[in-house]
């Protein structure tokens, strides 16, 4: 399992298409995981969850990479 965090246009937007995709690399996921209060990956596996402005920047620091602010971003666990 993995973390992924996925963009999209704000809903007002015409394009509904993702716009945005990131696979967290797993060196970074228990601190993503502090992060956003997650005690295990197994435990969150339903669905993306939305990402608040804070937690995008705070995830942005933790991977060492900024992230859009301009999109709605979403957090969830793959397979």
């Amino acid at each position: 399992m993995y973390l992924e965090i996925t963009g999209y246009f704000p809903e007002d937007h015409e394009d509904d298409f993702i716009q945005f995709e990131l696979d967290v690399n797993p060196e970074y996921e228990t601190a993503i995981r502090i992060i956003l209060g997650w005690e295990s990956l197994a435990a969150e596996v339903v669905g993306e969850l939305p990402l608040s402005i804070a937690q995008i920047r705070r995830i942005g620091r933790v991977i060492q990479q900024p992230l859009p602010e301009n999109l709605d971003l979403f957090i969830g666990v793959r397979a």
